[in-house]
């Protein structure tokens, strides 16, 4: 069903139960499922956050200033690329990082050419360092990479199995939807993405995926067409 995906995980998926720093059986568990993907043909490009090292607005308040503390916050979603990366390798899938601003010998800066050309060679691109900008979250970093790449559709991977009608960790009753529009979870006040990185999806028609990473085959299973979690479209 997709030839070619962004996927955006967060920080905090890779800190495993606590979410915090880096667990290596979560950070092997998902470089397992993402080159076993890439092994079935799908092109992957992948964004991941950075609060389980630290998160910009951790700081304010309490001596950083926001522009400084979402450096920091870059910063860390480069080390969680680089791990990744790392990982995905020891399964046998070629992987490249890719950073929004210069950080030659840490990792490649950032051309939208480059990182589509190691997807369709057989590799996986994570693009590291948000927008490259404060201000910008890496909900909105992933929307723009994957508009620039041409991705099929944005799948955001998290710890529930799609969009609910509320909270089902914190509301029993919540229902989840298949699918819905991009008005619709607007209208309703979804949380599927930050306001910024919506925006950017529905105006430049890209499909969101919110789906469960921790699922064991879940990324194959969209790529052979199979209905996971919830899809998000115009």
């Amino acid at each position: 069903m997709y030839k070619r995906v962004l996927l955006k995980l967060s920080g905090e998926s890779l800190g495993g139960p606590a979410g915090k720093g880096i667990d290596e059986t979560w950070l092997a568990k998902y470089a397992k499922e993402i080159a076993s993907a890439v092994k079935e043909g799908l092109q992957v490009g992948i964004v991941i956050g950075g609060g389980n090292i630290f998160r910009g607005l951790q700081g304010v308040g309490k001596g950083f200033d926001r522009v400084n503390g979402d450096k920091m916050g870059m910063l860390a979603t480069v080390i969680n690329s680089l791990g990744l990366a790392m990982a995905i390798r020891s399964e046998g899938v070629e992987a490249e990082v890719f950073t929004a601003t210069p950080m030659q010998p840490v990792a490649r800066y950032y051309m939208r050419d480059d990182a589509v050309k190691v997807m369709e060679n057989g590799g996986v691109a994570l693009i590291a360092g948000g927008t490259g900008n404060p201000f910008f979250t890496t909900d909105s970093g992933a929307a723009l990479r994957a508009l620039e790449i041409k991705a099929d559709a944005l799948l955001k991977g998290t710890r529930v199995d799609g969009v609910y009608t509320a909270d089902p960790e914190k509301d029993p009753t919540a229902t989840k939807y298949d699918e819905l529009t991009f008005d619709k979870a607007l209208s309703d006040h979804l949380k599927v993405m930050d306001q910024t990185a919506f925006a950017l999806c529905s105006d430049g028609n890209m499909p969101i995926i919110v789906f469960d990473m921790n699922a064991t085959g879940n990324l194959t299973k969209l790529l052979k067409g199979e209905k996971v979690g919830t899809l998000v479209h115009k």
